[in-house]
């Protein structure tokens, strides 16, 4: 049974904010692709900490005016002083913004936006991401592999990291609260949600 508790971000919620804290195993923290890290993000984090509650981000809102992925993630590692790892990279941005790029599988997700909400196609990656993607995906594995001294030892070695141990990893790093991983898409049009 997964139960999800959604609570407002707004300062004045602060106290429900911290109330249901307490019985959470782990939350995800939205950050607008725009804004990147608010103010009360910072106080959600903090409270998040304080009962050693996993946290994944997700980057949402990448089709607004002025979203940068980048900037926003830099802000989650630099004003939070937590551990990001992108587990998806946004394919554009603005009204460019037309997916994702998985980077445990290593392939691209479009979205087709229609009525009754988003349908969606798994593609190879584009030839002009694919040098992004494969940088994206080494940072990745290198990060999982610094939480475990079995990947550690395959990530020194050269050999790949297969989407299984990967994946595992990085569960295993996130429920220690080691690594964040950080999503990205647009809730409105109902992208990278699922």
């Amino acid at each position: 049974t997964l139960n999800l508790i959604d609570t407002p971000g707004h300062v004045d919620f602060t106290a429900e904010v911290e109330r249901s804290l307490r019985v959470l195993d782990g939350a995800i923290v939205v950050f607008d692709a725009k804004e990147g890290v608010e103010a009360q993000s910072e106080t959600v984090w903090r409270q998040a900490g304080k009962y050693h509650v996993p946290k994944i981000c997700f980057i949402n809102k990448m089709d607004k005016v002025g979203a940068d992925f980048a900037a926003s993630f830099a802000s989650i590692r630099d004003r939070l002083g937590a551990n990001p790892v992108a587990v998806q990279i946004p394919i554009g941005a603005e009204g460019y913004f037309e997916g994702l790029i998985d980077l445990v599988a290593m392939k691209a997700v479009y979205y087709f936006p229609d009525k009754v909400g988003c349908r969606f196609e798994e593609r190879t990656i584009p030839a002009e991401l694919e040098q992004v993607a494969r940088r994206a995906r080494h940072a990745l594995e290198e990060r999982v592999a610094e939480t475990c001294d079995r990947l550690m030892e395959k990530f020194i070695n050269d050999e790949p990291l297969d989407s299984e141990e990967l994946r595992a990893g990085l569960r295993a790093a996130t429920v220690a609260d080691k690594l964040q991983p950080v999503f990205c898409g647009s809730s409105l049009k109902n992208v990278g949600v699922r």
